[in-house]
């Protein structure tokens, strides 16, 4: 199932100061050279989100989602978020190639579980 709409109104409420990026993320963020504020702005404001797909969180009080981010056709940004209090920003990749089929596939595993 695609949790946009609901991850879209959940991120409305947080400012920019509630997002933190993980020490994991921002290497990521280094190797893929995306930057934290590119990343915070699509959290913040989330007109490009296009797929949010619930995943299973280590704490009751949390929720995670596997996020898409779409520019175009063939590029989009790929975010892992906790969702609490604060945003928590797990990882971030860059995908430059055709990305709906992907998360497509990834959606229709999670409805299939």
């Amino acid at each position: 199932m695609n949790y946009k709409d609901y991850v879209v109104k959940r991120l409305k409420s947080f400012k920019r100061e509630d997002v933190i990026i993980s020490y994991h993320a921002m290497i990521r963020l280094a190797q893929r050279q995306i930057s934290d504020e590119e990343i915070i702005e699509n959290v913040i404001n989330p007109k490009r989100l296009e797929y949010a797909i619930k995943e299973k969180s280590a704490a009751p009080d949390e929720e995670k989602f596997d996020c898409y981010f779409g520019y175009s056709k063939s590029r989009c940004h790929r975010y892992v978020l906790v969702i609490k209090d604060k945003i928590i920003i797990i990882t971030a990749v860059k995908i430059d190639r055709r990305w709906q089929k992907i998360a497509e596939k990834k959606l229709r595993s999670e409805n299939i579980r």
